[in-house]
C-alpha cells in the first residue's frame, strides 16, 4: 500500500528549475521585443504624420493633439505620482503662454529665448506657490488649484495696460517667412520633441529613488511620511516639474497659435481636459496620458467639426470621464493588460515536491529539527504514531 509520503503535488514545471528560468527569461525577451518594435513603429507614424497629413486643417489639429498630449503628460508628474488631483494647471499653461509673449514683445527677446525663460519665471513662481498650496490635501487641494486659476483669469482680464485685456495678446511668429503649413510643420516637431523630453523625464522618475517615494505618498501619505520620506520636499519638486512642463507647453503653443485669449489660456476646462486625457489612458503608465490625449483629442476636434459652437463636445466629455471612472477607473492600459493576462497563458509557481520534503520544509520553518532526509519516506504511518501516543 501507497504511504502518505509517496504522495505527489501536481506536477508543474519547477519554479526555480533550469527550464522554467530559461522559459520565463525567454518570454520577457520575446515581451522587450515587442515593446521596443512598438515604441519604433508608433514614432515612425509620429514623425510622418505631417507629410502624411491631407491638408493643413488636419495637421492644425495634430498640433492641437500634441499639445494636449504635452500639457496631460506634464500633469501626470503631480497628479500621477503624488496622487494629487489639480484642475487648475491651466493656470500655468496661461503663464507660460503669456509670459513667453509679453518678454518677446517688452524685451524684445528671440522666441525661444523668452520661452525657455518664461519657463524658468514660471518655475520660481510655483515654489511658493506649491509651499502654500501643499499644505492641503484632497477636496481642499482641488479647491486651491481651482481658486489660482480663477484669480488668474480675473487678473489678466482686468490688466489690459498689460496683458491686452478681453482683446488678447498677439505673439510674433518665430519663423515669419514660412508659409503656414511649413509652420505647421515645423511646430508638430517642435511639440513631439517637448513631449520625447517629458517622457524620458517620466521614466527616469519612475524608475528613482525619488519615484519611489512620491508612489508612496500616493498610496499612504502618512505611512510614507512615517517611515522617513521627506514628503512635503518631494510633493514641492513634483509640483514645479509639473508646472514648469506644463508653462513649456503653454509657451509653445502661443509661438505657435499667435494669439492670446485669457478665457481660453485659463480655462478651467483646459484643465478637465489634462485630468480627462490621463486617467482615460491609465496615470500611473508612462504612456497613458498620451494615449488619453490622443483618444480625447481627437474626439473633442470631430466634435467641434462636426457640430460647430454648439456645447456638444461638453457633453460627450463628461459622458466619456463617467465611463472611465465606472468602467475603467485605472485607466485603458491597464484595463487592456488585466485582460490580457487574464487570457493568456498563466505562470504556475507550484514545485513537484512529495509530502516528506513539504512536511520537512514546515518542520524546518518552525524552528523543530528533522532528521528525515528530504525525497525520503519514513515508513510510518498515521496509526503507528497514535499507537505510540497510547502506549
Amino acid at each position: 500500500m501507497r504511504n502518505a509520503s509517496d504522495t505527489r503535488l501536481p506536477a508543474t514545471t519547477p519554479a526555480g528549475s533550469e527550464e522554467g528560468g530559461t522559459t520565463r527569461s525567454a518570454r520577457w525577451s520575446r515581451g522587450r521585443v515587442a515593446r521596443v518594435a512598438a515604441l519604433v513603429v508608433c514614432a515612425v507614424l509620429v514623425l510622418s504624420f505631417p507629410s502624411m497629413a491631407p491638408n493643413a486643417y488636419i495637421l492644425s489639429a495634430g498640433i492641437v493633439v500634441a499639445s494636449y498630449a504635452c500639457t496631460a503628460t506634464a500633469w501626470n508628474f503631480m497628479g500621477g505620482f503624488t496622487g494629487y488631483v489639480s484642475l487648475g494647471h491651466a493656470a500655468f499653461f496661461g503663464l507660460g503662454a503669456y509670459g513667453t509673449g509679453i518678454l518677446i514683445r517688452d524685451l524684445g527677446l528671440p522666441s525661444f529665448v523668452a520661452w525657455l525663460l518664461a519657463g524658468v519665471l514660471v518655475l520660481l513662481v510655483t515654489i511658493p506657490l506649491g509651499i502654500a498650496a501643499l499644505r492641503v490635501r484632497g477636496a481642499s487641494f482641488v479647491i486651491v488649484s481651482i481658486s489660482f486659476v480663477l484669480i488668474l483669469l480675473l487678473v489678466f482680464q482686468a490688466w489690459g495696460s498689460f496683458t491686452g485685456g478681453s482683446d488678447g495678446l498677439v505673439v510674433p511668429r518665430p519663423f515669419p517667412d514660412l508659409l503656414r503649413p511649413e509652420h505647421h510643420r515645423v511646430f508638430f516637431y517642435l511639440f513631439t520633441a517637448l513631449l520625447a523630453v517629458m517622457l524620458l523625464a517620466w521614466w527616469l522618475i519612475d524608475r528613482s529613488r525619488f519615484g519611489t517615494g512620491l508612489k508612496a505618498v500616493r498610496e499612504d501619505e502618512d505611512k510614507a511620511q512615517a517611515l522617513g520620506v521627506p514628503t512635503r520636499n518631494y510633493k514641492l519638486v513634483a509640483y514645479v516639474v509639473s508646472a514648469t512642463f506644463t508653462a513649456l507647453a503653454g509657451g509653445m503653443y502661443a509661438l505657435w497659435f499667435g494669439d492670446l485669449d485669457p478665457i481660453f489660456q485659463f480655462s478651467i476646462m483646459l484643465g478637465s481636459y489634462m485630468v480627462l486625457m490621463a486617467l482615460f489612458g491609465g496615470v500611473r503608465h508612462l504612456y497613458g496620458p498620451l494615449l488619453g490625449a490622443v483618444v480625447v483629442g481627437v474626439g473633442l476636434e470631430y466634435f467641434k467639426l462636426e457640430f460647430g459652437d454648439t456645447q456638444l463636445h461638453l457633453v460627450a466629455t463628461a459622458l466619456l470621464l463617467g465611463l472611465v471612472v465606472l468602467f475603467m477607473p485605472d485607466g485603458i492600459i491597464p484595463a487592456a493588460k488585466a485582460l490580457a493576462k487574464r487570457f493568456g497563458p498563466q505562470d504556475s509557481s507550484i514545485r513537484e515536491i512529495s509530502a516528506a520534503e513539504l512536511q520537512e520544509r514546515n518542520l524546518t520553518a518552525s524552528g523543530t529539527p528533522s532528521s528525515t532526509p528530504s525525497g525520503t519516506t519514513t515508513g510510518r504511518t498515521v496509526a503507528d504514531d497514535e499507537g505510540e501516543d497510547e502506549r
